[in-house]
């Protein structure tokens, strides 16, 4: 999910060692797109491993003094010695956070434990169930990664080599998992990949090797100008899906292993004359938290009380009058029943046609690369039809797909979880599109503020508005990986018109083949809403705007050339939740039995204010739709609805902290807003 990168020359290298800082930036501000939550990077050379990190994204740690102070040294030290150059190891880290805070220093990569240095690309999904399992090793930290280096260094303490004790560790490594990984006493370096999501190109001289997560990122540092010469006609390969590669620094040989076999491989990494020391410049500046204070026994009693509230909403909510075919309710816009208490949305309904998967299979088979390498970008949300769906492509549509991942900062730790154990287990590269996300936090809580200070049904969608821009990055990469075709997983029961119906917009049976789109004329009168909305709520008028209007942009305006899985075969919750379940061990969510929308940190809390101020939440226009397609009966899918749109106490709390906003206060302010209905 990280970005990781690095450059390696021999003794022998020609490499201009005065443009070591030039090269090391460009790596920089290219991997940024895999994380802008903190970065780091560790320069070998002669008896010493140096190691700077910081919880800021890299175009401002390449922009601060230490940054510069350290890599300029490190260059003049490189050009003093020209008689004995010596090689030099420069690798990097661009992190997305997951486990493990990146205000403290130690869960930064790169990550320094037992004489080791490890860059991590991944989740480690079973890290907590590994501590438990070897209770003689000692966490210290929070971050995942400390487990790989704890193992690591535990089997080099039963007698394996380098390379063997990384393989045996990987034996018990759980999800898409890609390292480069350094010892103090070995002159050489591992990198290893669970699911491809690493690539490298070595030089013609051979005395040079680059590598990065993306084949596209390490294509533009190999044209740079300080290294283009020496990888003219280099091919970029992949590190393939359990492959392994040691790179000695004494021959600059790479030699290939298999992470699950049982070969021995001796003597692959030579030992260093005399030990390195690991240098670890650690960031002493104060760290700050402005998150509002979270007092559990408070809550407990504010909650009981809330609940007494909802238990109210409820009572309301069974006497409402509903559609006698589907569910939805007298509050829903736009909405009228006929003398036999059908609603029009039923009355003009019409059934899904699927193209049939001979089609897909069809469509598959003009694409399907004839050897391995990627034919088809899939968007891979962590949510339950984009999981299935790349589990179709790939073992059904016999495909090489590549996953995307377009992080905004509401994909939940859940959700990222689920795409390791997915791509781990089907050793699917995965590329992470990072968003900055403590930018876009922010913006989410200017506008949730604001919405708080007025709160307006049609206004809900701006605290959605920065996920939009997943499009826009799906045209780019496929444009970058030069590859034929995107499949997006979006299902259409889980159709939400009544989202622009509050912003005075009537859809009544207008979508027909259209996933998300608008026609020009209600595009025209959205724009006329929110600015009425804006003008009678001046504080939406903040620093988001730009954001929201690029989302604008994204989600309605420009191409969306892709296939939809669903538009050939038909969704059925019960087979996406079992293949997801057992065959993946997909996780779910403790705060509620559905698997839908577990994935999304929003959900839960627009769903909230849905539910408290129109009686209703998408639970029940997914349900009605499902009812329309025969695929669950009236009463099942009502008692369903009665369960699902229950607070979500816990996904409600951890959104609001992870915005910046008081939990207690927000649902004091929700529960106060105008409703379309009386209790």
């Amino acid at each position: 999910m990280c970005g990781i990168f690095g450059f390696a020359a021999s003794e022998e290298s020609s490499f201009d060692r005065s443009s070591t800082h030039s090269l090391l930036d460009r790596f920089f501000l290219l991997s940024e797109s895999r994380g802008k939550d903190a970065c780091g990077l560790a320069l070998s050379y002669q008896d010493e491993i140096t190691v700077l990190k910081r919880p800021v994204r890299a175009r401002e740690l390449v922009q601060s003094k230490e940054y510069k102070s350290l890599v300029n040294t490190f260059q003049k030290n490189l050009i003093g010695e020209p008689s004995s150059p010596g090689s030099l190891v420069l690798v990097g880290h661009a992190r997305m956070v997951t486990n493990g805070s990146e205000e403290t220093h130690e869960n930064n990569q790169p990550v320094i434990k037992d004489g080791m240095v490890c860059l991590h690309n991944g989740i480690i999904v079973n890290d907590a169930e590994l501590w438990d399992q070897f209770p003689a090793l000692q966490r210290n930290y929070e971050v995942d990664t400390e487990v790989l280096n704890s193992l690591v260094g535990y089997y080099r303490g039963t007698g394996l080599g380098f390379v063997e004790a990384t393989r045996s560790t990987f034996a018990h490594l759980q999800g898409a998992n890609s390292i480069i990984l350094l010892a103090d006493d070995i002159n050489g370096l591992v990198m290893a990949s669970t699911n491809g999501s690493l690539f490298f190109a070595k030089s013609e001289a051979g005395s040079e090797l680059a590598f990065a997560s993306e084949k596209y990122i390490l294509q533009m540092v190999i044209q740079h100008q300080t290294i283009k010469d020496l990888f003219t006609n280099s091919p970029i390969v992949q590190v393939l899906p359990g492959d392994g590669y040691a790179l000695s620094l004494d021959t600059m040989d790479l030699s290939r292993f298999r992470l699950s076999e049982d070969k021995v491989y001796h003597n692959l990494l030579p030992s260093r004359d005399s030990v390195q020391t690991i240098q670890d410049l650690v960031d002493a500046r104060p760290k700050s938290d402005s998150r509002p204070i979270y007092n559990p026994e408070v809550a407990q009693v504010k909650l009981a009380e809330n609940d007494r509230l909802i238990a109210g909403i409820n009572e309301a909510v069974s006497h409402f009058r509903r559609c006698t075919c589907c569910l939805l309710p007298e509050t829903f816009p736009f909405i009228e029943y006929d003398e036999k208490g059908v609603c029009n949305y039923c009355r003009t309904y019409r059934q899904l046609e699927f193209k049939g998967e001979k089609t897909l299979q069809k469509l598959a088979g003009s694409y399907r690369s004839r050897s391995d390498q990627p034919d088809c970008l899939v968007a891979l949300s962590g949510g339950r039809d984009s999981s299935f769906g790349i589990h179709y492509i790939k073992n059904v549509l016999n495909m090489n797909p590549v996953a995307y991942t377009y992080d905004w900062g509401m994909v939940t730790d859940l959700a990222r979880r689920n795409i390791s154990r997915l791509c781990g287990q089907m050793g699917i590269e995965h590329i992470l599109i990072s968003a900055d996300i403590r930018k876009k936090r922010k913006n989410i809580r200017r506008n949730v503020s604001a919405w708080l200070k007025r709160p307006h049904l049609g206004t809900v969608p701006l605290f959605m508005a920065g996920d939009k821009q997943f499009f826009y990055f799906a045209n780019m990469l496929k444009k970058q990986m030069e590859l034929p075709v995107v499949f997006f997983n979006m299902n259409r029961l889980e159709q939400t018109d009544f989202k622009v119906g509050f912003c005075n917009i009537n859809e009544v049976g207008q979508k027909e083949e259209k996933h998300y789109a608008l026609s020009a004329t209600n595009q025209i009168r959205m724009a006329f809403f929110y600015a009425l909305q804006y003008a009678k709520n001046p504080a939406f008028i903040n620093r988001s705007l730009i954001d929201t209007v690029f989302a604008f942009f994204s989600y309605y305006m420009i191409p969306k050339d892709f296939e939809t899985l669903y538009d050939y075969v038909p969704w059925i919750e019960k087979d996406v939740d079992d293949v997801l379940i057992n065959e993946y061990d997909w996780e779910v969510a403790a705060d509620t039995e559905s698997t839908w929308r577990i994935g999304d940190g929003t959900a839960p809390f627009y769903n909230y204010i849905y539910y408290m101020m129109a009686g209703f939440t998408e639970n029940d226009t997914f349900r009605s739709n499902q009812i329309r397609e025969g695929l669950i009966d009236r009463e099942t899918a009502l008692t369903l609805v009665e369960r699902d749109n229950q607070p979500r106490y816990d996904s409600i709390r951890w959104y609001c902290e992870i915005i910046g906003i008081d939990f207690l206060e927000t649902l004091r302010v929700i529960n106060g807003a105008p409703r379309l209905f009386a209790i």
